[in-house]
């Protein structure tokens, strides 16, 4: 996918040393199944894979969920993601928290959001990112809106996007091509 991107955005791509999001709307579709005691969601392998770039170079992890589930976590285990913060408070404190254990600050994260509780930390991140199919309000609130809608490939998006402004996908490309 060929994106025209701005300086100002560019420059914001580089900058990324800590990438952050959402999970039910960004990483899922934002579907929950529920019965018999289990919940389940649907996951974007394409999204996973490409958080997996980030982390191979360099870039950790992290995703803060309102929402405590068990099968994000199961996921996020699957993965290794190196932060997860389920919890009902706000967002603000889970992002602190992650980034008092990193020693980074908000202008090293990139954070990909799709609705009203992701606002208050898409107007703090370094970059701010909504899914295509955020709500009106996530996406006025963004550097950058993803073509994909969440759950199908809008985290792969924005990563191929950052991992290209900072030189490093021809190394992915490279890694997994030979």
């Amino acid at each position: 996918m060929l994106v025209k991107i701005s300086a100002a955005l560019n420059k914001k791509l580089k900058a990324v040393k800590l990438f952050l999001c959402d999970v039910d709307g960004v990483l899922t579709d934002g579907t929950v199944y529920m019965g018999g005691g289990v919940e389940t969601k649907r996951f974007h392998i394409r999204d996973g894979l490409g958080l997996k770039f980030l982390q191979l170079y360099g870039i950790p992890v992290g995703w803060v969920s309102r929402r405590p589930s068990t099968a994000t976590q199961e996921r996020a285990d699957d993965l290794k993601i190196d932060f997860v913060v389920q919890h009902n408070g706000g967002k603000i404190e889970g992002v602190e928290r992650i980034l008092r254990q990193t020693g980074k600050d908000w202008a090293d994260i990139c954070y990909v959001g799709d609705d009203i509780v992701d606002i208050a930390v898409l107007k703090r991140a370094g970059l701010a990112v909504a899914v295509g199919d955020a709500v009106a309000e996530a996406k006025q609130a963004a550097d950058y809106v993803t073509k994909a809608h969440g759950g199908n490939g809008a985290i792969r998006e924005i990563v191929e996007m950052i991992l290209k402004a900072q030189n490093k996908w021809k190394l992915v490309v490279t890694e997994y091509a030979n």
